[in-house]
Order: C-alpha cells, then structure tokens, then sequence
C-alpha cells in the first residue's frame, strides 16, 4: 500500500455501513487498552500513525514531540502562531526530529511535516512558484 493510499485511509471518514463485530473476549481485552488522546481529548485509533496539528501557542508543540516519541508523524499548520512563535516551534520540533534521527520538511506555507525515523516519507513538494508561470 503506497504512502497515499495509507494517508487517505487515515483521513477518510468511514462509511455509516462499515462496521466491526467483536467477540465478548475481544470486548473484555479491547476496553483495558488505553487508546492515546488527542489534543481535544478523544482517543485516537490504536493504528495511527500521523497526527494532524494546528498549535495555539508554543507549548503546544510538546504534544506533537510526544507523538514523534510514539513513532507517529505529525503534521503542524504554524498559521494561528505570531511569527515569533511559529519560528520558536520549528526550532523545537527540529531538535526533537534530530533527536529521534527523522525528518522535517515544509509541505506548504507555514505548514510542516515532522516524520519518526520509523517513517518514511517519499516525494517532494516544491515550493518554487516560477514553475507555475510559465
């Protein structure tokens, strides 16, 4: 499965006729695992692996290095943080990224993706504008 195939799997909503049926002994072992929580509180599927993030203020960006810790990628929109901060949080989230000997690039204007070494991203988005002129 390509990287966008798993990407729209993760992004696409699942439909109303979909479902999964469980035995009592997997309903037993499902409700003892601990899902982890995103930033509103709800738990994210056990299966995640990127996190989509739109921080408020810098500490904010300690969340998104927990999830790098737990081998996910995450996606930051720096667009709601003054100037300031948005450069505040690419220098942190890129010392947590050479910590952890992943990846950070810029996938859009103020946007970033921050990668796990356990990920790996292939492509690249340019952010050349005089190709579209001509």
């Amino acid at each position: 499965m390509s990287f966008k195939d798993k990407l729209k799997n993760i992004l696409t909503p699942v439909e109303d006729d979909e479902y999964l049926e469980f035995s009592d002994d997997e309903v037993e072992t499902l409700s003892d695992y601990e899902a982890p929580r995103a930033s509103d509180g709800t738990k994210l599927p056990s299966d995640t692996k990127m996190v989509l993030f739109e921080p408020r203020s810098f500490e904010e960006s300690e969340e998104v290095a927990r999830y790098l810790k737990e081998k996910r990628a995450a996606v930051v929109n720096l667009h709601r943080l003054q100037r300031d901060y948005a450069q505040r949080t690419i220098d942190f989230l890129t010392g947590v990224v050479f910590a952890l000997d992943g990846s950070i690039q810029k996938i859009g204007h103020n946007v970033i993706l921050c990668t796990p070494k356990t990920i790996g991203v292939q492509g690249e988005i340019s952010m050349n504008l005089e190709e579209f002129d001509s």
